[in-house]
């Protein structure tokens, strides 16, 4: 009998790993591939199962995952219509082709040697972003992977790719997307270091049209792309977080720009808060951003507008945002504000001649209102008030008290 050779397994380092240590760039999360492998030689190594569609298996000791080389066949619509096949006889580059970017598809040897079938390397020095193989158009996922890869890194789409993500999209498969991974991508991309290139590309792609028609509308104008570019370089030079981000993207989709009159303007935000609310839901955006992209569309103006308000107005801008209970709404809607005035008007952002930043007036204030004691007024007017109506009338003396401290503050800053 003739016994066969041993099998030889391999482990690779690959993906992302390798991508970012050749940019430079921190790695956060290292994933690996081993060739050579059966499931249960990695179970009796001690790894542990834990891949759904395909042999995943996570170190006994870092709970890194380790994939077994794997092939995959499409069979169905959708990101999730792929049958996956590993064996020990799938190599590493037959591996590799099925990545969707060349910058994704490089692999680490155990000795160190850089494994680069498809030219990966060349396209980071390039600062092109191009699809591995045709196979590239069976994943409509791709095309949102490639627009915040684009966000991440600043780098080009290749125009072939460009052309394939065109044809995902003409091909009607963006459809078959769930919604929480459209919105998991979208995420991600808004919180990268350039985020309006994720829009540039996915307008260009046509995916933005496909999938949130209105943005893809505000696109459409130059105008509105230039504040949206200018409005979110902010928000990264600021540091803000996702629901800042999206609000921006969010909250002036039906009329973007300044209605000529009040009228006018009261309609526009009223429409712009309803389309922000249908983004919301068909993305099943969480509710700290919906929230916030709402608000956004009705009360952004009335922060920017800061002194011309009377303390009527104040008070109906603390009302809306619940400022004296939930004062972080309000700073979130005082740094969207502030966003947009970086491209409309940038000295309101960072304060002119004889002017406090936006957040400043603000918070004056809002000092003003809470330097009220609601306390000491509660309890005199209960001692003289009837009790059927003493609530109302508590109400009617502390709202008159903010009203005549926020009438005093403004008189002093004149």
């Amino acid at each position: 009998m003739v016994r066969k050779p041993p099998r030889t397994i391999a482990i690779y380092r690959v993906g992302g790993a390798v991508r970012d240590e050749l940019l430079g760039r921190p790695v956060a999360d290292t994933d690996w591939v081993v060739v050579g492998a059966t499931p249960e030689m990695m179970v009796a190594s001690g790894y542990r199962p834990v891949g759904r569609d395909f042999p995943v298996f996570l170190h006994p000791q870092t709970h890194e995952e380790y994939a077994l080389a794997r092939t995959e066949r499409k069979h169905g619509q959708g990101y999730r219509g792929f049958e996956f096949f590993a064996s020990p006889d799938v190599t590493l580059e037959e591996d590799l082709v099925r990545r969707d970017l060349t910058i994704n598809a490089m692999a680490r040897a155990p000795d160190g040697t850089l494994i680069d079938p498809f030219g990966g390397r060349r396209d980071l020095e390039l600062r092109v972003l191009r699809h591995v193989s045709p196979a590239f158009a069976e994943d409509p996922l791709r095309v949102l992977r490639v627009a915040r890869f684009a966000a991440r890194f600043g780098f080009d789409v290749a125009p072939a790719t460009m052309r394939l993500m065109k044809r995902i999209v003409a091909s009607g498969e963006l459809g078959t997307l769930a919604q929480e991974r459209v919105w998991t991508e979208f995420a991600k991309g808004l919180a990268e270091d350039d985020p309006y290139r994720m829009l540039a590309v996915l307008q260009r792609s046509g995916a933005l049209a496909a999938l949130a028609p209105e943005l893809a509308a505000r696109m459409a104008l130059p105008r509105a792309r230039r504040e949206l570019a200018a409005m979110l370089t902010h928000a990264v030079g600021a540091s803000l977080p996702l629901d800042r981000r999206y609000a921006l993207i969010a909250s002036d989709l039906a009329a973007p720009g300044h209605a000529p009159d009040p009228r006018a303007a009261a309609a526009a935000r009223r429409a712009n808060a309803r389309a922000a609310a249908r983004l919301s839901a068909a993305w099943k955006v969480p509710l700290d951003c919906s929230d916030l992209a709402v608000l956004a569309a009705v009360a952004t103006d009335d922060v920017l507008a800061g002194d011309r308000l009377t303390p009527a107005q104040w008070m109906a801008l603390f009302a809306r945002t619940d400022a004296l209970r939930r004062p972080g709404r309000l700073a979130a809607l005082v740094d969207v504000a502030g966003a947009v005035a970086s491209a409309a008007r940038p000295a309101a952002a960072s304060g002119g001649a004889g002017t406090l930043p936006i957040a400043g007036v603000v918070a004056e204030a809002l000092a003003a209102v809470k330097a009220v004691d609601a306390g000491a007024i509660a309890r005199s007017v209960q001692k003289g008030a009837a009790a059927p109506r003493r609530d109302d009338a508590i109400a009617t003396a502390i709202a008159g008290a903010r009203r005549a401290a926020l009438a005093a503050w403004m008189r002093a800053r004149r």
